[in-house]
């Protein structure tokens, strides 16, 4: 059994690659809906101005790693946290489950046309995966009873949701227990990657714990965003001190 660990006060699971693919395949296999969290440092951040969702992500019933400073700070507290489990790498070892286990998926989230994009690239990456609808992240209050119907009538037992942080996790806390899913997974810009509209870091940047850097060089609208990581290197220093 892994164990939870505390960063900032939002409880993170200690878990490897490995390990977080067979839990989401047996929450798969369990009638009632279970929420996931891909947590970096940014979210750990907002967390702690966002009670909201601070409480969502401490009630999930599994919160990965995703981000080299959460792995960093749990380390630095002296926890066990074994490796870092990218949310978008976490992703594609799940669609690979999916196929040998049958199970239909739904992708809720993006611009216009990035949610087709991505199935079709699934389609083209993982023969026989079965993404049995998809759904932009562009919505109305009025809407939202639609798009959930819409979910539960495509029979999809998993849902990834990609309309950012904290959007997703809200959306799915609120919506949750109206949803016919067994899994639903906040994935960020993970739709936006698979349809090529994000290009990834080169994998000795990913393995050097610098994707952050090249994101910010293909995007530097996200500097006001990176400004989270040195405030949470100096409160996670200054929390243990």
């Amino acid at each position: 059994m892994h164990k939870r660990v505390a960063v900032l006060d939002v409880m993170i699971d200690a878990v490897t690659m490995t390990e977080a693919v067979d839990i989401l395949d047996s929450y798969v296999s369990q009638s009632k809906p279970h929420l996931v969290a891909t947590a970096n440092a940014e979210m750990v951040m907002m967390a702690q101005n966002d009670k909201e969702l601070a409480n969502i992500l401490n009630k999930a019933d599994l919160v990965v790693p995703d981000g080299a400073g959460v792995v960093w700070a749990a380390r630095f507290k002296g926890f066990e946290v074994p490796e870092r489990v990218a949310g978008v790498d976490l992703v594609q070892n799940f669609l690979v489950r999916s196929v040998q286990k049958n199970y239909r998926i739904f992708l809720f989230g993006g611009a216009p046309g990035v949610a087709e994009k991505a199935k079709a690239a699934a389609k083209s990456r993982y023969p026989g995966v079965q993404i049995v609808g998809t759904r932009n992240g562009f919505f109305t209050e009025e809407t939202e009873k639609d798009i959930i119907d819409e979910i539960n009538a495509s029979g999809a037992n998993v849902l990834l949701v990609a309309l950012g942080v904290p959007k997703q996790e809200k959306w799915l806390s609120r919506n949750l227990e109206k949803l016919s899913v067994s899994l639903a997974i906040g994935v960020g810009g993970t739709l936006d990657v698979m349809a090529g509209a994000v290009k990834r870091a080169p994998l000795w940047m990913q393995r050097a714990n610098l994707e952050w850097l090249f994101r910010l060089t293909l995007q530097p609208q996200r500097v006001l965003r990176m400004i989270a990581l040195p405030h949470f290197v100096l409160k996670v220093i200054t929390q243990k001190t």
